[in-house]
């Protein structure tokens, strides 16, 4: 064995500890990096194969009424591969076992399947047979979360008629990859599911024999999308075109298109965080070792090694904590991705979800980690270059000595020798001092960036559904109704407050961007759906103009005072200009509101309503849903608790799963920071300290000094990375924000508390440690003079 070899075994051997740590650091990184960036890689190749073979739409059109020859004219506009025209409807459902009323979205299947876009994966049960009444196949979540079996039965109210309805099959469809009510952007797959029936009985059963009220298109490569929707929409218009949109404003496929990218965003911005503190430590820790190590570097030179081979020796000190660590995280990680894609595939539904890594993910992530043992090695072996042989072997000059701060104010007498040796030794060596403050604020930051996502979460669910939606359920109708249909309601049982709404569906343009969304008309702005701004508090609606969310007007460019014009996409269908008057905050979607009496002005039409919010008492709960289920007009019912749970199982539950493994991430390195800061500095100053013991210094006396050092170090690095934290939880917000729902910027005391716990339990773990090796040091042998 060459004779830098069993220097560099040797070397490792010594810096276990140290090693060990970068390692786990490392091994974090890429863990993060192979998880996170695997899942969207498997999400985005599952995605791709399914949409493929079960060709996934790249229009939908939804219309009142139009005849079928209007389908022949759209598949004659060019670029139109295949057009699919159908029937689709939200019904109200009676589920065995279910207390409340469920809602579900009957689509019509066509007779002839073979070229059907958006075909279906039968998981259970057989097709559905031309012609037979009542017979339906329910999408896989929905029969999962009410155990629904091949055979089983409901109760639909259809076109206001009640129809036995049989389970004969379950599907899956690429249109509802993820599935939600029209109500809410969370999955609620006990009371809201897909149900496909054959076209030649659901469009009877609706009164669209001949007709459809949605249409599917898949256009030919290159084919122009805007031109295309264009096109469809001037021929829908007449029948009550609501406005064709592309794929990419497709629901399900927009919600799973944000996930994958949030997956990037996440795995690459942590990962390489987590990478960048390795290759600093692994700087600290290199760099150090040649300074301790001058005397050996000297003699490798006079001896005849090149610099070549001494800077090799200490990349290679570098490079092997880095290897096991790359190599540890990559198992780590591709095992943590597997348990993700498990979790995952309860909430996107494909025939097949599997966590697939690409070679080129591991490849990256031993590059990115050798990158960081180069950039973490390469100060320290400049600094072995740039020492001549004879200059090495010579003793490192002491440092100068003088008085200190505290004597130049005249408060040296104040403090104790040891608390004066500590703020001495602090003051004279101010960049390794700001170095090792540095480095715990890092560990600091981390683990505040670890519990964001929980205080992020818990901000939106209490703001979302305790502070600004109040209601108990919300009753949407099957079209609009007139304004006294809210007496209707207050006397269903149990039905205590109703506050009627008015819905429009429309497209909002400024200049040249625009947007497609819906009006809310509401009758205040103070009863139980509540407009908030930034604060919370409470914002009125005026009398006239629009209120837009801020996200929205963002997308808009628009501010208070500026003027949007509202193309409505229902009825008559006016194009109106109208003021912006304010901007509220929303966590959720992008919506506009006006008062409900200004909509209908602006509709010119007589007042009607869309739906309802209801106050239930909650004793008569169970009557109240069981009355609502057999009402004709309804289409649905969304209850706030089950949005609430919806929530809390879909957002809050994949945060879960990477919160807890960015804590588990961060809480390692807050313990490799405070343990290396801690061991580098009694190499440093083992012969101080040695020193101290020989003229009488007791141990505890001596540890005091040390371990004081590394307690003050640590509580100025506590704020630093407090502030640090908190910039980049700021930077994760905005990455993981969408149009769909935001990251609110919310940190929380209990986060802040967390992440100081957790470093003093890693300062005084390692405390214990470093106390025991000061304990054991020997005096004779760190006192011999170097020659």
């Amino acid at each position: 064995m060459k004779p830098l070899t069993r220097k560099l075994l040797r070397d490792l051997l010594h810096l276990r500890g140290q090693m060990v740590a970068i390692a786990l650091v490392v091994a974090c990184g890429v863990a993060s990096i192979v998880t996170m960036r695997g899942m969207s890689d498997s999400l985005s190749a599952s995605q791709e194969a399914y949409y493929r073979r079960y060709r996934f739409a790249d229009v939908f059109a939804h219309v009142t009424r139009a005849p079928r020859s209007v389908a022949d004219r759209i598949r004659a506009i060019p670029g139109v591969a295949a057009t699919a025209p159908r029937v689709v409807a939200d019904v109200m459902l009676d589920v065995p076992g279910l207390a409340e009323p469920a809602t579900g979205r009957l689509v019509s299947v066509p007779v002839a399947t073979g070229d059907m876009l958006n075909a279906l994966h039968i998981r259970s049960g057989r097709p559905l047979e031309p012609g037979r009444r009542g017979e339906v196949l329910a999408s896989e979540p929905f029969a999962e979360a009410n155990h629904l079996k091949v055979g089983d039965r409901l109760g639909a109210v259809i076109n206001g008629r009640r129809e036995p309805l049989t389970v004969v099959g379950v599907a899956l469809s690429p249109e509802y990859v993820y599935s939600a009510p029209a109500s809410s952007i969370f999955p609620d797959n006990r009371r809201f599911g897909i149900l496909w029936m054959s076209e030649d009985v659901v469009a009877p059963t609706l009164d669209l024999e001949g007709a459809f009220n949605d249409v599917t298109l898949r256009l030919e490569p290159g084919a122009p999308e805007a031109d295309v929707i264009e096109r469809v929409d001037h021929l829908l218009a007449p029948y009550g075109g609501l406005g064709a949109h592309g794929r990419a404003d497709q629901f399900s496929h927009r919600f799973l298109t944000d996930e994958i990218a949030q997956h990037r965003v996440t795995g690459g911005l942590v990962g390489y965080i987590f990478l960048g503190i390795a290759a600093f430590l692994l700087n600290l820790v290199l760099s150090r070792l040649v300074g301790t190590q001058r005397d050996q570097v000297g003699v490798l030179k006079a001896f005849g090694y090149s610099h070549a081979a001494v800077a090799t020796h200490f990349l290679l000190l570098g490079f092997a904590p880095v290897l096991v660590g790359a190599a540890l995280g990559t198992g780590l990680g591709t095992w943590f991705g597997r348990l993700v894609a498990d979790v995952f595939g309860q909430f996107y539904r494909f025939p097949m979800l599997e966590y697939v890594s690409q070679p080129s993910l591991y490849v990256i992530a031993f590059g990115v980690s050798a990158l960081g043992a180069v950039v973490g090695a390469l100060g320290a072996v400049r600094r072995v270059l740039a020492l001549p042989a004879a200059e090495a072997m010579r003793a490192e000059a002491p440092p100068r000595f003088g008085r200190g701060l505290l004597e130049r104010l005249g408060l040296g007498r104040a403090f104790s020798p040891p608390v004066r040796m500590m703020l001495r030794n602090l003051e004279r060596r101010p960049l390794k001092a700001t170095l090792t403050t540095f480095g715990i604020s890092l560990a600091v930051a981390m683990l505040v960036i670890g519990r964001f996502g929980l205080d992020a979460v818990g901000f939106m669910s209490d703001a979302m559904f305790r502070v600004m939606q109040r209601q108990d359920a919300t009753v949407v109708f099957t079209e609009p109704r007139p304004s006294r249909v809210r007496y209707d309601l207050l006397h269903v049982a149990g039905v205590q407050r109703v506050e009627p709404f008015r819905a429009v569906s429309v497209r909002l343009r400024s200049g040249y961007r625009a947007y497609r969304t819906a009006v809310l008309g509401l009758d205040s702005s103070e009863g139980l759906h509540r407009l908030l701004d930034a604060d919370l508090r409470p914002v009125s609606l005026p009398s006239s103009g629009v209120l837009l969310t801020r996200r929205l007007g963002e997308n808009l460019g628009v501010v208070p005072g500026d003027s949007v014009t509202v193309e409505v996409l229902e009825g008559s269908r006016p194009v109106r200009r109208v003021v912006v008057v304010g901007l509220v905050d929303e966590l959720l979607g992008l919506s506009a509101y006006m008062n409900r009496s200004a909509l209908d002005r602006m509709l010119q039409e007589g007042p009607a309503v869309s739906g309802a919010y209801l106050s239930v008492d909650g004793a008569m709960a169970d009557q109240t849903y069981a009355q609502l289920k057999q009402t004709p007009a309804v289409a649905g019912v969304s209850v706030r608790r089950s949005v609430l749970r919806s929530f809390e199982e879909t957002l809050a539950g994949s945060m879960n799963i990477s919160t807890t493994v960015m804590i588990i991430f961060a809480c390692v390195i807050a313990a490799a920071m405070v343990y290396n800061g801690s061991r580098i500095a009694l190499s440093e100053r083992a012969r101080d300290l040695a020193s101290l013991r020989v003229i009488g210094f007791s141990r505890i006396e001596v540890s005091r000094i040390l371990l004081a050092e590394q307690a003050l170090l640590t509580l100025l690095a506590l704020p630093v990375g407090w502030l640090l934290g908190y910039g980049l939880c700021a930077l994760m917000a905005s990455a993981l924000s969408t149009d769909l729902y935001r990251f609110p910027l919310i940190v929380s005391t209990r986060t802040y508390t967390f992440a100081a716990l957790v470093v003093g339990g890693a300062a005084l773990a390692s405390a214990l440690v470093v106390r025991q090796r000061v304990d054991r040091l020997d005096l004779v042998a760190v006192l011999k003079a170097r020659e």
